[in-house]
């Protein structure tokens, strides 16, 4: 993990925590059942390489448990690659949800199934922007497996 990234992983949770007194619980996700979010994180391929990783996430909410969506991402470095996923996100307990999900991998040497399952915690505001720290597992058809961890900035629409 670059040292860059790293520094995130360590401060930004100390940012949020001291600053969730202005956190909302949740919205309501009636009024407001599109959520998209701006993915800046690092990927590491069995453990090894820094591939810094941006992406795209949107959720439809269709009830208090379930949202359904899309994951576009790009690695950028060693591994130069695009994934896009479809996902279900489930919301297990006040801002913790669980994303799981079918999807293709394009590389420069060779195109690839991919699954996910993830984790992350979504920190959410009044107005319904979130910022959600989160950590993914990749498995790619048997060759190798990654691990994308990162934060989230979004909003709710």
């Amino acid at each position: 993990m670059s040292k860059t990234t790293s520094n995130l992983l360590f401060i930004l949770p100390l940012f949020l925590i001291s600053n969730t007194g202005s956190a909302q619980e949740s919205h309501n996700f009636f009024e407001a059942p599109h959520h998209l979010s701006v993915l800046l994180g690092d990927t590491h391929i069995d453990g090894e390489g820094d591939n810094a990783t941006i992406g795209i996430d949107y959720e439809y909410r269709i009830s208090e448990l379930t949202g359904l969506g899309f994951v576009l991402e790009h690695a950028f470095g060693d591994l130069e690659a695009t994934t896009l996923l479809a996902v279900a996100d489930i919301h297990l307990h006040e801002g913790w949800v669980m994303q799981i999900g079918p999807g293709y991998e394009w590389e420069e040497e060779e195109d690839t199934f991919v699954g996910r399952i993830g984790i992350l915690y979504e920190f959410e505001w009044e107005n319904g922007f979130t910022l959600s720290p989160q950590l993914h597992w990749d498995y790619h058809d048997g060759s190798h497996n990654a691990f994308v961890a990162g934060f989230a900035l979004g909003f709710a629409f």
